[in-house]
Order: C-alpha cells, then sequence, then structure tokens
C-alpha cells in the first residue's frame, strides 16, 4: 500500500526501528513529521528550519513534554550547539550568526533589485536547493535562522545579531556574559553538521573529512548588514518579535514569493513587497494551535497570490 505527502513523512518519522530522524524536508511541509517524531521521543536533526519558524512553541513544548530532542542541522545553529557546551541561556550575552551576503552582497541596489533568477541562483560559497539560495540572495534565509536560533536556544530576540562573512569559515560566535567569545569554524560544507547532528554529544573519529587548513583558508573579513538594500531580514525578524501567527506568515508568504520568482511570474524586489503585506494584514490572525498556523500559513500563500505589490 503505497503512501505519499504528509502521511508517507509522518509514517517514516515514527518509525518503530528509527531512534534519529533527519528532517531535510523544504518548507512547512516538513512541520507535522516532525511534531510525530517528537511525540514518539525520538531525535529530530531539524534541516527545515520552516518548522520551527511555524511552530517554534509548539515544537519545543512537544520535545519537552514526549521526550523527544532537536539537534539542529544547519551550519549556523550547529556552531552555536557546539560553542555552548551545554551552557544555559543566561551564560550568553550575544549569539551572533554568520551570512555569506549571497550573490548580490556588492550589488548597488538598482541593480539588485532588477536580479533575475539566474543571477540570484548564482551562491558565493554554499551549493544549495532553488529555495534556500533564492533566500540566500534576499537574506530571509537568515531571518528564519535568527527566529529558529531563538526557540532552540531560548535566547531574546535583542541578544541575536548577525553579521556579514563572505568567506563562510566562520559559522557562528557566541558571546558569554563575562565577553569571552567562542567561535565555530570549518570549510563550506556541510558534512560535519550532518554528522554532529546524529553524533551530539559525543565525536566519532576518522570521519574522513581533511583537517582544516588556516594558511588554505586565508583572511577572514566582516561587514555590517545593509538593511536598506535586503529588507527581508528586518521583516523576518520582526515578525519574530511578533511572535503569533507572524512568523508562520512571513515564511509561507516567502515560500509563496519565491516560487513566483522562479516561475518568472514576480520580480526580484517584489518578494519583499508582498511578504510585507502579507505580514501587515495577516499577522494577527489566531495561533494557538497547530490548525490555526496552517491555515495562517494558507492565507499567508492566497495573499500573496492575490497581490500586486510589485
Amino acid at each position: 500500500h503505497w503512501k505519499r505527502g504528509a502521511e508517507c513523512l509522518v509514517e517514516a518519522a515514527t518509525h518503530p526501528l528509527a531512534d534519529i530522524v533527519v528532517n531535510a524536508v523544504v518548507g512547512a511541509a516538513g512541520l507535522p513529521a516532525t511534531l510525530a517524531a517528537l511525540r514518539a521521543g525520538k531525535r529530530v536533526a531539524l534541516a527545515n528550519k520552516e518548522t520551527l519558524v511555524m511552530a517554534g512553541e509548539i515544537v519545543t513544548s512537544t520535545a519537552r513534554e514526549h521526550g523527544g530532542s532537536l539537534v539542529p542541522v544547519d551550519s549556523e545553529h550547529s556552531a552555536i550547539l557546539q560553542c555552548l557546551a551545554g551552557r544555559e541561556p543566561h551564560d550568553v550575552r550575544r549569539l551572533i550568526l554568520t551570512a555569506s551576503g549571497g550573490p548580490f552582497r556588492t550589488w548597488a541596489s538598482d541593480r539588485i533589485n532588477a536580479a533575475t533568477v539566474a543571477d540570484a541562483l548564482k551562491h558565493p560559497t554554499w551549493q544549495m536547493g532553488s529555495k534556500i539560495t533564492i533566500d540566500s540572495a534576499t537574506l530571509a534565509n537568515k531571518a528564519l535562522e535568527v527566529i529558529e536560533a531563538h526557540h532552540l536556544f531560548g535566547v531574546p530576540y535583542d541578544r541575536i545579531e548577525v553579521v556579514v562573512h563572505p568567506q563562510s569559515i566562520i559559522h557562528s560566535f557566541v558571546e558569554f556574559v563575562d565577553g569571552s567569545v567562542l567561535a565555530q569554524l570549518g570549510v563550506p560544507s556541510m558534512e560535519l553538521p550532518i554528522l554532529y547532528a546524529l553524533t551530539w554529544p559525543e565525536r566519532v573519529p576518522d570521519t574522513g573529512v581533511p583537517s582544516f587548513d588556516p594558511v588554505g583558508v586565508g583572511a577572514l573579513t566582516f561587514e555590517s548588514v545593509r538593511h536598506d538594500d535586503f529588507p527581508m531580514l528586518a521583516l523576518g525578524i520582526r515578525a519574530g518579535r511578533l511572535g503569533g501567527a507572524a512568523p508562520a506568515v512571513y515564511n509561507a508568504a516567502n515560500e509563496q514569493a519565491v516560487a513566483l520568482f522562479l516561475d518568472g511570474r514576480l520580480g526580484f524586489a517584489g518578494i519583499p513587497r508582498r511578504v510585507a503585506a502579507a505580514v501587515r494584514d495577516l499577522a494577527s490572525l489566531p495561533a494557538g494551535s497547530l490548525e490555526t498556523l496552517l491555515a495562517a500559513d494558507a492565507a499567508a500563500r492566497a495573499h500573496v497570490l492575490a497581490g500586486t505589490e510589485d
């Protein structure tokens, strides 16, 4: 009896022989499987950031109530997890997530607004799927990661920052209350973050991952985010601060806007305009349950499809 869609994902995520569930489904479609695995008391190695963006409080409370655990696969959150090494949120002064800056880091505003799909898919340091690559070009991906970090590590939004680091060698920093700063470094590869999510809190030897070569890496540089040219970052963080349905609306509106852009039906500058309009109009929708969040998700997609903010 073949199954498909969310039902198939839930069945896989709750398989009795699985101790660890790796969820790398793109978008909101990964949420039911994450919740099902946590209810079954499993470790979820989470590469599906939309799970925590849409329903962070529901997901984290489900993990607590049923003995499941969340271990991040994203390189930035894996870096924070490794730097924290069991420390509590009150030990943390700041989390600093690094961003490559995407393909438009050095572009002028008018050139960014006229960017094509081909332009946006040319990521400078990471090889990823089309949706997440577009999110990296708009910096929406970093907004999703800030919301995710807030839920994963219990750190307030006013103590989470983003810095542009074009080389993508330092994956994130943790600054502790005494002023000490720890960072996790590595070449832009997902091998180690995935491995650590599977072995956490242990480490396994002889993985075949090449040794880190500081001389070969060369200089590391950092820049401030150009918020005026990349409004999706501040918009997403604002949605996270608003809470309720706002993060789910932001995430779903972004998914729909990116799909329109990839289809050639929306310009690059139209992505933040449509998403901002959806958050403005729908942020106050009910958000107390999975059902209401999924309804907010659907409403945000419809809003973007009907929009004229170009």
